[in-house]
């Protein structure tokens, strides 16, 4: 049996790698966009006009919210040991 040609797979599979790997930052630079904007702000309309700009669900930002304040106290929790 003859060896298969792999080298397209192998192609696709790198640039599905990277463009995996390039989404994930996007979306870690969004996420912190995200929480920049709407930490301590009281804004009426903040978090649907956030909403609206990411196409994110409001629920997706408040949890994305929750996340950040929960990541604030332990990091103040650690910072007190």
């Amino acid at each position: 049996m003859s060896a298969m040609d792999t080298t397209a797979l192998d192609a696709a599979a790198r640039r599905y790698r990277r463009a995996e790997a390039a989404l994930d930052k996007a979306r870690a630079e969004l996420t912190a966009e995200v929480v920049a904007l709407l930490d301590g702000n009281e804004e009426r309309g903040a978090q649907a006009e956030v909403a609206r700009r990411t196409e994110w669900s409001r629920e997706q930002i408040r949890q994305i919210m929750q996340r950040a304040a929960e990541a604030r106290r332990a990091e103040q929790a650690g910072d007190q040991s």
